[in-house]
């Protein structure tokens, strides 16, 4: 891949997880969404844990992968939830599982607890799965943000990323630049929340994102604008 910007499409489409999380999301919605994965061969889709099944019958052969998200959008559920959900997933097809942070814990103080959460997922997932933890950078102070990627990293998460798409904010090149800085360059960074635009994107990627969460991925591989997440 490229070192400087001048990314090829293809190169950006292969950091990108084709997003549709909408509660109201329907079977065609969620089939289409995996038809334009392949076409543009994102690295993967991203689907409630109830459509990964549908995901994998459409994706199958085809080398894109299947995110899907636990505990998701608040991170309040309890860890075995989190866990036994990321379980069922992988069982269904999900390579990849976007988790919440237990927000409420980590405001709380409670460091051990988030701690103590991301790593029963970690281990739910091990050998099976890439794990991801969404921070819901919106929510925290930048000093938040720094001891939450900490956390993730000692509790054997293989990205942090900044948001749900459903709270307050989304990716700002900032938490990217400030979440890379604090985890170095063996996790992933994505960046989730608002990236609907090549320009954006590659903003991004210079900042230190090594995959973007968006409903618009087309129109970022394309050079056009997209809406939504």
């Amino acid at each position: 891949m490229s070192n400087d910007m001048n990314y090829s499409s293809a190169e950006i489409a292969a950091m990108i997880d084709h997003t549709i999380l909408k509660a109201d999301a329907t079977k065609d919605e969620v089939v289409q969404i995996c038809r334009e994965a392949k076409q543009y061969q994102f690295a993967t889709v991203c689907v409630n844990p109830g459509w990964v099944a549908t995901a994998a019958e459409v994706l199958k052969g085809s080398g894109v992968g299947i995110t899907t998200v636990v505990g998701f959008p608040l991170g309040a559920t309890m860890t075995a939830s989190k866990a036994a959900e990321a379980k069922f997933a992988i069982e269904d097809g999900a390579t990849e599982v976007d988790m919440v942070l237990n927000i409420g814990l980590l405001k709380s103080g409670d460091l051990e607890g988030v701690k103590r959460d991301v790593e029963g997922v970690a281990a739910a997932v091990k050998g099976q799965a890439i794990l991801k933890v969404i921070l819901e950078t919106g929510l925290l102070t930048d000093e938040e943000k720094v001891v939450a990627s900490e956390i993730c990293k000692q509790a054997g998460a293989d990205f942090v990323k900044t948001s749900t798409g459903f709270g307050k904010g989304g990716a700002t090149v900032e938490d990217i630049a400030l979440m890379r800085r604090t985890v170095g360059p063996d996790l992933g960074v994505k960046a989730s929340g608002g990236v609907r635009d090549r320009e954006t994107a590659l903003q991004m990627f210079a900042a230190g994102a090594t995959r973007i969460g968006a409903s618009s991925g087309i129109a970022i591989v394309t050079g056009g604008k997209g809406e939504g997440y």
